[in-house]
């Protein structure tokens, strides 16, 4: 008999219901603009991340990730991970979306390989495709950074590449990069070049007289000043680098041109740019546009027709025609973000005149610093393109205009057009990739992009094949099978978090930004506000949490910075706290707001609530009394409380934030409600956690998720290692634990979505014990009133447990170490509960274990 690399075979004889739902339009909401979530939530209470200590947090990553410690590593003994496994469990396994995509940076083609595309991701790496974009691969999952600025192919050599990481965007979610890499081998290697403290990148260019000159566009920090900022050069092939262009520590290069034909002549987009937790500025009189006719030696700021230097002059996108290079364009933002202007140059810069552009008035909406780019086609230095929410179009110089990309993902980044055929035009967007054939009249769109950003993930209890999410700037997401490419949107704007009734898979909660929440009970095919009862006047996060009550699918707690209560599934709230924040922050941002609600699973009446002030507050009564209990933790924002599974005084906090002076722990336990907590940080590297996972199997095991990957430890935080093997150094926002089949999904901003089966996961003295014992036997299922049987295969001797749980996960019924022999085998289960009791009709899981491996199957009991 041939074994398999599975371990429970089951022959069940029920009828897994499934649904059959009908088609309609999901609801959406427009997105708004990006905001500083992600930045603030790392940030506070100092306003800034400090770049060393963000830079050593990967190095510890990787660190542990591989096995040992990183060179030079000062921490404290208890951070001591010496002896550490470096990683645990079996292989995480990408779950999509591929066909919904996610925000790209950067584009690029060689002319000589037009079926060779390069990528770069905001938050997920540098991607190639080998055949014009039908399958791709990950080039620098390894490296540093997944955050790419931009990436330049030499137009001498198709196999030299020199990316540069920080996405230069201004997005709230841009994680700044470490530098410039450069690859001579096409992407398949890369060296690391220098720039470490630009931080953020917005343009590389090669030169095409010699492969050895580069130039790079440094923004410098996005929330701050740094000198190191403006525009770079290197006259030996990214070995060294001088800053030959620099106006101020707040003022960056965001765009360079180069004359194809004398490529001493630049030209440098400067941009006035200080982004601070409580206030933003997107513009300033050192922002210009710079000329250089000595290769960087110097330069020269232009006007004559340009707009002045004023306070209000923004971001500034520029391209030159590489058929006729006396033609440059100049695109313009203004200071909140707002459409200022299209200018064009005929004679190299000298003289500039607007451009016909009132078609356009409306083209950055109001947040230009998010985009801001314009194209010249290669051949047609008359044929333009201005991109900002959408594309649009000119074949007249900027004298009329045409919309080219309203069937597009909207957010326009970079576009790339061919020198070889005007029409091939590549675009890249928040949604990923599109590509048209007859210049913009058309749009295909390109799959197998697996790059979106999640905020939340979820499985479908009932059918956890059924997996959701909510997600930047592409609404919440679904898939009913669990494949890769058959994803939906279902609910419009930024998504976040998701919940599906566990008794009723028709009923779905979902939200957009600021806590716009909404419910289904059609199966996600239509949606209605489920506010009611809320105050509008509330202040809420741009992520607001929203909780199901895991005995009780009517009651629901949601958080602004009072909680509230509803227990008619939605169909009004009450408050149940008072304000449990520090008071409003200041500023244009919203502070002293809810972040996380956690309800004891074993006590519906302890409940437990972190703030993005770094308060934590717990009741044990319902809420008729609250009670801070943050008192000894560090002022972080707390990202998310759990609660063990069968102790409501036991609970977990985890923190966001990075070290300053001193080791800074992001887990915390308590064991007695919050009257004192204990650091379980351990060996983990110093990057914020952002959800942790109580295993209901293993009451010492816990699993993280973390700038830097997910982490597990098997001994209450003793000791932590990397969590599987195939998951990129990615940011990862949630966990979902399905706890009858065992399966851990991973919601990376970023790379999509990743499940892994926790039934490969073993604690050290455990591991490999009861790999591969049984096989799957296909099952065969009907509807089942008064018994199931249950058939496995054993492929040695071994104790075998069974259990089963109801859809609120509890387990009602049990069968404790049962030894088998080596063979087939069967268990009768007759729908009664641990006391005999018949239970009534409804889904439930039926898991075998051995060892620490297992598999659930979902059961049918029907009267």
């Amino acid at each position: 008999m041939k074994k398999t690399g599975t371990l429970v075979g089951l022959i069940f004889l029920f009828a897994i219901a499934i649904l059959t739902l009908p088609q309609s339009e999901p609801s959406k909401e427009k997105g708004k603009i990006p905001n500083e979530y992600f930045f603030l939530q790392r940030s506070y209470p100092i306003g800034e991340i400090p770049h060393d200590a963000y830079q050593k947090a990967l190095a510890e990553a990787r660190a542990l990730r591989s096995g040992g410690v990183p060179a030079g590593d000062s921490r404290t003994p208890h951070r001591d991970q010496s002896s550490t496994p470096s990683r645990w469990g079996g292989a995480w396994i990408p779950s999509g979306p591929t066909n919904i995509g996610g925000r790209i940076t950067a584009v690029d083609i060689h002319p000589d390989r037009p079926n060779v595309i390069y990528a770069g991701a905001a938050a997920g790496g540098v991607l190639r495709s080998t055949d014009t974009g039908a399958t791709w691969t990950f080039l620098m999952d390894d490296g540093p950074s997944l955050s790419i600025g931009d990436l330049d192919i030499d137009p001498n050599d198709d196999q030299h590449i020199v990316v540069g990481t920080g996405e230069a965007n201004a997005s709230g979610d841009s994680y700044p990069g470490t530098g410039v890499y450069i690859s001579h081998d096409g992407g398949d290697s890369w060296s690391f070049s220098g720039l470490a403290e630009t931080r953020h990148i917005g343009r590389v260019v090669i030169s095409p007289a010699n492969s050895d000159h580069i130039y790079v566009a440094a923004m410098g920090t996005l929330f701050g000043t740094n000198p190191e900022r403006g525009v770079y050069r290197s006259r030996d092939g990214g070995d060294s680098w001088e800053l030959v262009l620099f106006v101020s520590d707040s003022t960056g290069c965001i765009d360079l041109a180069l004359n194809p034909d004398n490529p001493s002549i630049l030209y440098a987009a400067m941009w006035e740019r200080i982004r601070r937790p409580t206030a933003r500025r997107v513009g300033g009189v050192t922002s210009g546009v710079y000329r250089s006719t000595n290769g960087g030696d110097t330069w020269t700021l232009l006007g004559n027709g340009l707009p002045a230097p004023g306070a209000t002059v923004g971001r500034i996108g520029l391209d030159i025609s590489e058929s006729n290079p006396a033609v440059v364009y100049a695109i313009y933002a203004d200071d909140p973000g707002y459409f200022m202007g299209l200018y064009k140059t005929s004679n190299g810069g000298d003289s500039w005149s607007r451009v016909n552009d009132g078609a356009l008035s409306d083209l950055y909406s109001s947040y230009g610093w998010y985009f801001g780019n314009v194209r010249v086609d290669p051949n047609l230095p008359d044929r333009i393109y201005a991109m900002g929410l959408y594309g649009y179009k000119s074949t007249n110089s900027g004298g009329s205009w045409s919309g080219v990309t309203f069937s597009v993902h909207a957010d326009q980044h970079d576009w790339w057009i061919s020198p070889n055929n005007s029409n091939w035009i590549i675009s890249a967007h928040d949604g990923g990739l599109d590509i048209s054939t007859n210049g913009g009249g058309t749009w295909s769109k390109v799959y197998n992009l697996p790059v979106t950003q999640f905020y939340a993930g979820t499985i479908d209890y009932t059918y956890p094949e059924r997996l959701y999410g909510g997600t930047q700037d592409n609404g919440t997401l679904r898939t009913l099978t669990g494949g890769l490419d058959d994803w939906d949107e279902i609910l419009g704007g930024d998504g976040f978090y998701v919940i599906v009734d566990p008794t009723n898979p028709n009923t779905i909660y979902a939200e957009w930004q600021w806590g716009n929440l909404n419910k289904s009970v059609d199966g996600g095919f239509y949606f209605s506000d489920a506010l009611n009862g809320i105050s509008s006047s509330n202040r809420r996060n741009w992520s607001t949490p929203v909780v199901m009550d895991p005995s009780d699918p009517q009651t629901l707690y949601y958080g602004t910075y009072k909680i509230y209560k509803t227990t008619n599934g939605a169909s009004y709230w009450s408050p149940i706290s008072p304000d449990l924040s520090n008071g409003p922050g200041s500023g244009n941002l919203t502070f002293g707001t809810i972040t996380t609600i956690a309800v004891a699973p074993s006590d519906p009446a302890v409940i437990y609530a972190g703030l993005d002030d770094g308060n934590v507050w717990r009741t044990l009564n319902g809420g008729s009394e609250w009670l801070k209990v943050s008192g000894d933790l560090p002022v972080r924002w707390v990202t998310r409380v759990a609660v063990d599974p069968l102790d409501p005084l036991t609970a977990y906090v985890t923190l966001s934030g990075y070290r300053q002076d001193e080791s800074l722990p992001h887990i915390f336990r308590t064991t007695d409600a919050g009257a004192l907590w204990e650091d379980i940080s351990g060996n983990l590297p110093e990057v914020p956690i952002n959800a942790v996972v109580i295993d209901p199997e293993h009451s010492t095991w816990l699993y993280v998720a973390t700038d830097a990957g997910v982490y597990f430890t098997g001994d209450l935080g003793a000791t932590w290692a990397a969590l599987g093997e195939g998951l990129p150094l990615v940011t990862v926002h949630d966990l979902t634990l399905h706890a009858p089949t065992r399966t851990l999904v991973a919601a990376t901003h970023g790379r999509s979505l990743f499940r892994l089966n926790l039934g490969t996961v073993s604690a050290p003295e455990h591991e490999n014990t009861a790999w591969r014992l049984l096989r799957i036997e296909p099952p065969s299922p009907t509807p089942f009133s008064l018994l199931t049987t249950l058939r496995f295969h054993l492929e040695t001797a071994h104790t075998v447990t069974a259990s089963v749980y109801d859809v609120r996960g509890r387990r009602v019924k049990s069968w404790e170490y049962v030894s088998y022999p080596a063979g087939s085998h069967s268990l009768v289960w007759d729908g009664c509960d641990e006391s005999g009791r018949r239970l009534s009709s409804g889904t439930y899981w039926i898991r075998l274990r051995a060892g620490d491996e297992n598999r659930s199957v979902r059961a049918l009991l029907v009267d």
